[in-house]
């Protein structure tokens, strides 16, 4: 599978080990699914988690934090932008999101935020689906290769 987590989605995998969120970038850096990233995603996923507010939510410093965004962009397919569908959305950040599925060819895009991304995700043959539902369709692959 092809995935594009927004930035709400990696705030949520940082700040909880036990939710879906969690468990999307750990298939990722075991190889079960490829993690999409272009340049300005991968800013924000530096961004958005490093702020003080973020950090004592997750109870993480900002090294950290780091460290594990780090291992992340090392297993990340990078994404060149070469096509800007703005403006899609209202939000500039979930244009982000949308942009590097799209141009990456993603098959999934997780995100809390169904209401803004499902319809525009759709329309580039792209399913916008909670991290719960991407986590089953992980693990249903995994038991089908059994």
């Amino acid at each position: 599978m092809r995935l594009v987590p927004d930035t709400g989605v990696v705030v949520a995998a940082l700040r909880s080990d036990r939710g879906a969120s969690r468990r999307l970038p750990m298939a990722a850096l075991d190889r079960q699914i490829a993690l999409l990233a272009s340049v300005p995603l991968m800013l924000e996923y530096e961004a958005v988690p490093t702020r003080p507010e973020q950090l004592e939510q997750a109870g993480w410093t900002v090294k950290e934090t780091n460290a594990v965004l780090d291992a992340l962009a090392a297993v990340a397919e990078p994404v060149a932008l070469r096509f800007l569908w703005r403006p899609q959305l209202k939000d500039a950040a979930d244009e982000m999101a949308l942009e590097t599925a799209v141009n990456g060819c993603a098959e999934r895009l997780a995100t809390f935020n169904l209401r803004h991304l499902r319809d525009a995700a759709a329309r580039f043959g792209i399913r916008a689906a909670l991290p719960g539902e991407v986590r089953r369709v992980i693990r249903g692959a995994r038991n089908e290769k059994k």
